[in-house]
Parts: C-alpha cells; structure tokens; sequence
C-alpha cells in the first residue's frame, strides 16, 4: 500500500470512529429516556399510561422497520437544515444517531423490564416517588444490561457508518468502494476488513469488561 492510501486509511479510520462515537452518544442519551418511558407508561408500571405508552411505541417501531440506506436518504433534506450539506462525517451522525436511538430503546428496555419487580415495590412502600424509584432502582440494577446493550449499538453503528459511506459520508465504506471496489486495490480492501474487524472486536471487548465490572452477581 502507498504512503497516500496509508494516509488515507488512517483519516478513514478517524472519520468511522467519530461517526461511531458522535452517533452513539446521541443514540444513549436520546434512546435511555426512551426506553424508560416506555417501561414506566406500560401496564403496571410506575407511571401507568396506555396512550403514552402505544404510541410512543408504534413511533419506536416505525423508524425501526425502514432500512438504514433508505432512511439515509428520507433523511437528506433534515441533514442539510441541520448540518448545511448531506455530504461528509458530520451529515453521516444525524441519520446515524435517528437510526440507532430506536434500536438502543428497545434494547434498554429489555434490560430495565428485568428488574426485579419487589425491588420496585419496595422502594414504594418506602416513599420513593417516580423519579426515585427510576433513578435508585431502575437504573442501577438494568445498568450491565443497558451498557451491553450500548456495546451492541455501537457496533452495529460501526457497520452502519460503512454503509453511509457508500453515499458520500466518508470513512471506511468509502475509502473501500471509491478504493477497494471501483479502483480494484484488493489490499486497500483487505486493510479496511481487518480495521473493521478489529475496530468492532476492541469495542465488544471493552464493553465485556466494563458489564462484568458493573454486574453485582458476578
């Protein structure tokens, strides 16, 4: 591989890691608050709600069903108004981060429904209101599940960040078509599996070793 391919490989490997990075911040921070309406609004939950509840729910599920690369593109003219171009990394976080805050919803939610249910009750017989109960028992005890599932959108996020470069948004994916693919450089192709699969195994390790530090019944 040439110094600029090389040099090329690692301004790609920046932009994927900030996409990643940007978007799943923004993914948590919109996507927990989410997922615990949803828990606190369903039946028998803290905050009882049915309307709240369905549709907040069928909202989650409706961006959930469109296809990431159709969603890229329904997405243009919000990028543009937010960012001023649909090209480039920071145009890639805003369809990116509408993506994925669905999908770490439901994964949340997932987790913050296994909380034990006596716990909760507990903490009402005690006097704690809502905000108490969410932020003393909910929370804390779905915190390995909410962290392993933030691990798995992270990196789903760095495939997705592959696929948005394949319009434009620079980083791995479109180091690999406009180079890999279209120029027929097998190595820059091989270098980009082998960053990806790297990139992907040291997020899923991190994110391993901070649920079992953050698991009490390990």
């Amino acid at each position: 591989m040439s110094p600029v391919l090389f040099n090329l490989l690692l301004q790609s490997i920046w932009e994927t890691v900030v996409m990643t990075l940007a978007s799943g911040v923004i993914s948590f921070v919109a996507g927990l608050p989410l997922a615990l309406i949803l828990v606190a609004t369903d039946r028998g939950g803290i905050a009882e709600n049915f309307l709240v509840n369905r549709a907040l729910g069928w909202v989650i599920n409706g961006f959930r069903s469109v296809p990431f690369i159709i969603l890229l593109v329904a997405l243009i003219p919000l990028t543009r108004l937010l960012v001023g171009t649909s090209l480039g990394t920071a145009a890639a976080i805003v369809p990116l981060a509408i993506a994925a805050a669905p999908y770490y919803a439901r994964v949340a939610e997932v987790s913050l429904r296994e909380v034990d249910p006596g716990l909760i009750e507990a903490a009402r017989a005690m006097g704690g209101n809502r905000w108490t109960i969410v932020r003393e028992v909910l929370v804390p005890e779905a915190l390995p599940g909410i962290v392993a599932g933030f691990t798995v959108t992270l990196v789903t996020l760095v495939g997705a960040s592959a696929m948005a470069g394949a319009i434009g948004a620079g980083g791995l994916g479109d180091l690999a078509i406009r180079y890999g693919y279209q120029r027929f450089e097998t190595g820059v192709m091989i270098a980009v599996v082998a960053v990806l699969i790297v990139l992907v195994s040291g997020i899923q390790w991190l994110g391993d070793r901070l649920v079992a530090r953050l698991d009490h019944r390990a």
